[in-house]
């Protein structure tokens, strides 16, 4: 049995879930972080020294740590074509869409923006902060406007990896408050994600238990 730590409502959490979710993988989810505490027991923090979710064990394997070693690991031992590869270059394609969706959409956004927008005191926010973040991440965004232009998913014809990484953040993207350009293409991509069974369980979450209030 696959164990996964860590709440439901954690962005990367919801990441993993989903790719469990879409390989149809039978798992035990055990509420961790935040609210729920758990991380910065000895115990936890034996399978994971940061004391950060997700952490996944499946079966009597070394525990595992960090949502992107985690998606990859799931996806060399669980997943086949055209999800993930066997060719090497083929399989790159994915990878540096998902390593892309990574670095520049979902770090680019979910401390930069969400936290400034729901995890902290409206009295406290900075309307200029969040400006200038969104103006650095919907560089990005463009990116991959002009990439859904021409295909229905991020890598490649087909759903892939790379779709988790990048599809996760945008449940959150499209429902905080906050100023967006109009991108019809990802906004279209986002909505054929939200018609995915996988996708409404694990990431359409509501996040109102960490929106931080005056």
């Amino acid at each position: 049995m696959i164990t996964l730590w860590g709440r439901s409502d954690s962005s990367n959490v919801q990441a993993v879930r989903w790719c469990l979710e879409e390989l149809s993988l039978d798992h035990d989810r055990k509420d961790a972080g935040h609210r729920f505490g758990v991380v910065d027991t000895p115990a936890y923090r034996a399978l994971n020294p940061n004391g950060t979710v997700p952490t996944l064990q499946d079966g009597d394997g070394s525990p595992i740590w960090e949502s992107g070693a985690i998606l990859r690991y799931l996806a060399n031992r669980y997943a086949k074509a055209p999800f993930w590869p066997e060719d090497p270059l083929a399989r790159a394609q994915v990878d540096k869409w998902a390593e892309w969706a990574k670095v520049n959409i979902a770090t680019r956004f979910t401390a930069p923006v969400f936290w400034r927008v729901i995890r902290t005191p409206p009295s406290r926010q900075e309307p200029a902060a969040i400006a200038e973040a969104m103006r650095l991440l919907i560089r990005y965004m463009e990116i991959a406007e002009d990439r859904l232009a021409t295909r229905p998913f991020l890598a490649t014809p087909e759903f892939t990896l790379a779709d988790i990484v990048f599809g996760h953040v945008l449940y959150r993207y499209f429902t905080i408050p906050v100023d967006r350009p109009h991108l019809p293409h990802v906004s279209a991509y986002y909505q054929r994600l939200t018609e995915r069974e996988a996708y409404a369980r694990s990431v359409m979450v509501s996040y109102e238990a960490l929106r931080e209030t005056d």
